[in-house]
């Protein structure tokens, strides 16, 4: 049985990471449609992963705003100075 606040942690943290949409949404603002649609693709697979697996593992559901962030940050830092994406 899992405690009521393990829960709490793993809703709140795909609360989060649909907050950190908003940062996706705004991708195409810096970075060419073909990444846009592969970060998008990535967001949601990550959102996928944080439902399947809140009830067995909600402090992974709860790391997913953590690691979406990083990687959209990792990803927008890579294009900019390996391929010469600017806003």
């Amino acid at each position: 049985m899992q405690s009521r606040a393990s829960q709490i942690v793993a809703w709140a943290g795909i609360a989060v990471h649909l907050v950190i949409g908003l940062a996706y949404a705004f991708t195409g603002l810096l970075a060419p449609p073909w990444a846009v649609a592969v970060l998008w693709a990535l967001w949601i697979a990550l959102l996928v992963m944080a439902i399947l697996v809140r009830r067995r593992r909600p402090w992974l559901a709860a790391a997913t705003p953590l690691i979406s962030a990083a990687l959209w940050l990792g990803l927008l830092t890579l294009g900019e100075r390996l391929l010469g994406w600017t806003a």
